[in-house]
């Protein structure tokens, strides 16, 4: 496998191109039925630029989960450093559902992306490696998460009914499930971030003890 760290610009930007084209190929028909040919042909390369760059299509799969890994946990990243930047954490006790509701906000998500996610855990089922990135990934997220609930609960007019952990993993789980329940039932990329947010603050308001600023 090549190491990412010491390829050059150029062999980086075909490893991308060869990346976006496998994560819409992969969404759309799935690892097992996607084929080299076709990635290749959807990122205008010939079969030789693909294997000078990847042994299998396997490898380009795990490179790809990792990158989709790296930005969803930068995604909740710069949300948390926006709302320090913002002093929104400051007053956030009186802002519980909002603040939550911006950590986890889904409008970036799309039906591609949700299938993408959705392939990517049916093989991390039955791959250690991929098991063990995609855990990895998804306790960076967690964590995300856990600070800002942690900071709000510091607010004296609101507390959580759970530990910020657990509180962050129910979240999650609730966001990503609407998502996938949203792309079963058809829906366009708005009503898939309307239903995946109001699920979020659904699942939110259960987790909050009741108080006068809520």
């Amino acid at each position: 496998m090549t190491d990412v760290a010491t390829t050059s610009p150029r062999r980086e930007a075909t490893r991308q191109k060869l990346r976006d084209a496998a994560a819409q190929t992969f969404a759309e028909v799935g690892l097992d039925a996607a084929s080299v040919e076709a990635i290749c042909e959807r990122a205008g390369f010939t079969r030789g630029a693909f294997y000078s760059n990847y042994e299998t299509k396997e490898e380009l799969f795990l490179d790809l989960a990792g990158e989709v890994a790296r930005e969803r946990v930068g995604v909740v990243r710069e949300r948390v450093a926006e709302l320090q930047r913002e002093g929104v954490l400051a007053e956030a006790s009186g802002r519980a559902l909002e603040v939550v509701g911006r950590i986890v906000d889904t409008s970036n998500e799309d039906r591609a992306g949700v299938l993408l996610m959705s392939e990517i855990r049916i093989h991390a089922l039955r791959s250690p490696e991929l098991a063990a990135a995609y855990l990895a990934q998804e306790d960076e997220m967690v964590a995300g998460v856990a600070q800002i609930i942690a900071e709000i609960a510091d607010g004296d007019a609101l507390r959580f009914r759970l530990e910020p952990e657990h509180a962050a993993r129910m979240l999650i789980t609730a966001w990503e499930s609407a998502s996938v329940r949203a792309v079963m039932a058809g829906a366009d990329q708005d009503e898939l971030c309307r239903r995946s947010n109001e699920e979020v603050a659904r699942v939110a308001q259960l987790l909050l003890e009741a108080g006068p600023t809520v």
